[in-house]
């Protein structure tokens, strides 16, 4: 499988779009569509290049879920990926989410674990618990969840 148009922008969406690199929340220099490996300060690019840059991180991602062999519909694909680009792969494989996934889980567990990261630099984020909500409502398929001032609730 391959990441969405619909998988895509949600990314964009919760990312943002700078073409100047900036410090993210976590302090992690950052370009483009949330782009981090080799980013320095000062650095300019193309609204191409962050195309570009957002192709070339959701590769390994797509790799790394398709290797689970694994059914996934299209949605769930497309909000794991979203999931893992913000988090990484590492954090993903180490992580409950990543243990309930292979064990085969109910949706409902895995969207459970979906919207428990809500953190950067030790904080919750509202950015953060949206983005989780609108993850784990398109992983499963309705509205599960939605943010309710500083939390995220059961619909």
């Amino acid at each position: 499988m391959t990441t969405s148009n619909q998988g895509k922008n949600l990314i964009k969406e919760a990312e943002g779009l700078r073409l100047e690199a900036y410090l993210c929340p976590a302090n992690i220099p950052t370009i483009g569509w949330g782009h981090t490996k080799g980013v320095k300060m000062g650095q300019h690019i193309t609204v191409q290049q962050a195309e570009d840059m957002l192709v070339d991180d959701i590769a390994p991602i797509e790799r790394l879920l398709n290797g689970l062999k694994i059914n996934f519909r299209q949605e769930q694909f497309d909000a794991l990926v979203s999931w893992i680009f913000n988090f990484g792969e590492g954090k993903f494989k180490g992580s409950t989410l990543y243990k309930r996934i292979i064990a085969n889980a109910k949706d409902e567990e895995i969207t459970d674990q979906l919207v428990k990261w809500i953190n950067a630099a030790g904080r919750p984020l509202l950015g953060l618990m949206k983005r989780r909500v609108a993850e784990a409502n398109l992983f499963i398929g309705y509205e599960r969840y939605k943010v309710n001032k500083d939390r995220i609730i059961k619909v």
